[in-house]
């Protein structure tokens, strides 16, 4: 893709001007929201520099093959930039590409148990724990927010704040419905059984302002769930707040009822945020539906099958015959694969801008 000019310049300008006013600027939140600007100018600026350094490179040293001296050399180099070209602005145009504004987001992230009764359970704390294992090995910190036991195991609901960066714009795909076929432990006869659970990964963004008024809100308290023994909540800490205009509830179970009802604030916000942003993709031509579903097993986005040990996305035919990994933590390969896709996407909606 051959990136118009004027539209490297712009970019450019804009670092500069940003900068500019950067040190000018005396007011705290003009400082702030500049900062911010300049630190997601600053990837870009960098590219598009690096890129204009390498044509220029390539202009001198076209030059130089008419020198018959430098003749060979110039051309071992331009031949190394020319390999090396198309990758520099490859790299430019993911970075001009339209990206989602929140992929730095910290998230919440919500598991919940689908069609399949105690096994869905069981296997929507195989997926939290898979998640949890993958949020570990990139430094994130993940915080339990709410969690109902399954009868046998596992979750009916479970829900956690993942906390660190990049977190949304790497777990964003997993919103979904994920299906599972395996032999129970229950299943004396050896069949095969399918069941499946929900997950909906949601953006935390803390800058945003949600107005939520005291008249929308009902906010009930309860006794919080456990394990039993001395685990077992004693008193009405858990806090639910339910969003009365759109029916959204938000619920904390942790001991103090004084921090459960932060916390159950915090996740409405975050839904409310969440309903915003997905009325606004609606509103876009070419967005893409939320496929976050109800659990049902034909809404499926990817399937985990025990007795072959794979795991298959549906949504881009990806195949990986590494079940017991994935569900160890190792899950980059079916992200990397999403994110390659999303990258393409973007690109040819950027191709199409320029023509």
């Amino acid at each position: 893709m051959r990136l118009p000019q004027a539209r490297l310049d712009q970019v450019l300008d804009r670092f500069h001007e940003v900068e500019a006013r950067m040190g000018a600027a005396t007011d705290g939140a003009e400082i702030v929201r500049l900062s911010k600007e300049h630190a997601e100018l600053k990837p870009v600026a960098d590219a598009v520099q690096g890129l204009a350094r390498a044509r220029a490179e390539m202009a001198d040293l076209e030059a130089m093959t008419a020198d018959p001296e430098m003749a060979a050399m110039a051309q071992d180099e331009l031949q190394l930039l020319n390999d090396a070209l198309p990758g520099l602005e490859r790299e430019v145009a993911l970075l001009l590409a339209p990206r989602d504004a929140d992929e730095n987001a910290s998230a919440v992230l919500e598991v919940r148990a689908g069609t399949g009764g105690d096994e869905a359970a069981l296997f929507a704390g195989d997926l939290f724990r898979m998640y949890s294992r993958y949020a570990s090995t990139r430094g994130w910190r993940i915080e339990l927010d709410s969690a109902t036991e399954g009868d046998a195991g596992g979750y009916k609901e479970i829900i956690a704040t993942v906390t660190g960066e990049g977190v949304f714009g790497r777990l964003k795909f997993e919103s979904g419905v994920h299906r599972v076929q395996r032999v129970p432990t229950t299943e004396a006869g050896g069949r095969i059984h399918t069941s499946a659970a929900t997950v909906a990964v949601l953006p935390e963004v803390e800058d945003v302002e949600i107005e939520i008024l005291d008249k929308d809100i009902r906010i009930d308290t309860f006794r919080a769930s456990g394990s039993g023994g001395q685990h077992v909540n004693k008193t009405d800490s858990a806090v639910r707040i339910t969003h009365l205009p759109t029916g959204i509830v938000a619920t904390s179970s942790e001991k103090s009822q004084h921090v459960n009802r932060d916390k159950a604030m915090r996740n409405l916000r975050v839904r409310l945020y969440d309903m915003q942003r997905q009325a606004k993709d609606l509103a876009r031509a070419d967005s893409r539906k939320s496929q976050v579903g109800s659990g049902d097993r034909s809404e499926r986005i990817r399937t985990y099958n025990f007795p072959q040990g794979r795991v298959t996305d549906h949504r881009i035919g990806l195949t990986l015959h590494s079940l017991p990994q994935i569900l160890e933590g190792d899950i980059d390969p079916l992200l990397n694969a999403l994110i390659a896709e999303d990258q393409a996407a973007r690109l040819a909606d950027l191709e199409a801008e320029f023509g």
